[in-house]
């Protein structure tokens, strides 16, 4: 436990600790944001330093390692996948990042090149839960209390969920301290989850234990490093994770998910990024069908809740308590197994 613990302060502490030389850096470089002029009357935040997301990449990287249990399970220890899906996520973000702000091109990478990049991840993370005799092709079906063996299909599912969970955080990242916000409470549930894991006997089944505690120490380095990132992120921000940050945490996120045989919490733990790419995929569908019509004012749908006059602050308190009320049903649903 006071593994545990101790990442989620030092992922704190390393984000608090590194924020404020980083976003002078940013400044420096002239690394800032470009605002979408079609989007919410955001010009204020024009040239808001980007990149912030660095300052959680290093809590969760420094934090994860020091604190990994004492326990080495070999070359089927989990923390490098973890680290390793969370991070080359990163890595696509961060060249979408650096085009955007040393290129001055606006799009970023191409469509193709991004989700090539996705691909990559997604496989070879399916791949190695699929060989792995800790993860397998079963997954856990919460409230039936009952495995799903996907067999060989488990690689092409979980690859698809992979890309959509990343983008899904990335879909996020839209307003000061929204992302931030979620995942703090997101990867808290994931981290009292493990704790269950290894403590209710009758849990013992549901996931392996050495993969349950690496995560719980990755899940609250998570935690940690997006509390202290939201000093700076806060309304209003004095930095933007960018896709930096959104797609470590997706990357992350949808990792833990799936050493935990627990990728369908995702539906409530990980529901308000979920319900960003479901709107921006309802929109355009119901648009094309209706030839310009719109269903939303503006998706994602938290811009839609912004143009009905709702405040960033508001909208993050609301997407909070949503994910904190989802987070205690998931966590119930394993009370019953």
């Amino acid at each position: 436990m006071y593994r545990m613990i101790g990442a989620l302060l030092l992922g704190l502490g390393i984000a608090l600790a590194t924020g404020p030389k980083l976003i002078a850096y940013l400044k420096k470089l002239h690394f800032g944001q470009t605002i979408y002029e079609l989007g919410p009357a955001h010009q204020q935040k024009q040239g808001t330093p980007v990149m912030g997301g660095l300052m959680i990449a290093a809590g969760v990287l420094v934090a994860s390692l020091i604190f990994h249990p004492a326990e080495w399970n070999g070359g089927w220890d989990f923390i490098f996948p973890l680290l390793g899906v969370a991070f080359l996520s990163m890595g696509v973000g961060f060249a979408d990042d650096y085009i955007k702000a040393v290129k001055k091109r606006h799009d970023g990478l191409s469509p193709w090149q991004k989700i090539g990049g996705q691909v990559i991840v997604a496989v070879g993370f399916s791949v190695y839960c699929y060989l792995n005799p800790a993860i397998g092709s079963k997954i856990w079906v919460p409230f039936l209390n009952a495995d799903w063996d996907l067999g060989i299909f488990y690689i092409p599912v979980m690859s698809l969920l992979t890309i959509f969970i990343v983008n899904s955080s990335n879909l996020q990242d839209g307003l000061d301290g929204l992302l931030g916000t979620v995942t703090a409470l997101s990867s808290s549930a994931w981290a009292v989850i493990c704790v269950m894991i290894l403590t209710i006997p009758a849990l013992a089944g549901a996931a392996d234990k050495n993969g349950a505690a690496v995560t719980a120490v990755f899940a609250l380095a998570m935690a940690g490093a997006c509390v202290g990132y939201l000093r700076y992120n806060r309304y209003p921000a004095k930095t933007f994770m960018g896709d930096t940050g959104s797609m470590l945490i997706g990357g992350g996120t949808i990792a833990m998910a799936m050493v935990l045989r627990l990728p369908l919490l995702l539906i409530l733990i990980f529901f308000t990024p979920i319900m960003s790419s479901v709107s921006v995929m309802m929109q355009v569908g119901y648009f094309k069908l209706t030839h310009g019509k719109r269903i939303f004012l503006m998706s994602p749908i938290h811009h839609h809740f912004e143009k009905k006059g709702y405040s960033e602050t508001q909208i993050v308190s609301m997407y909070a308590g949503i994910t904190l009320v989802l987070s205690l049903i998931a966590i119930l649903s394993l009370t019953s197994i």
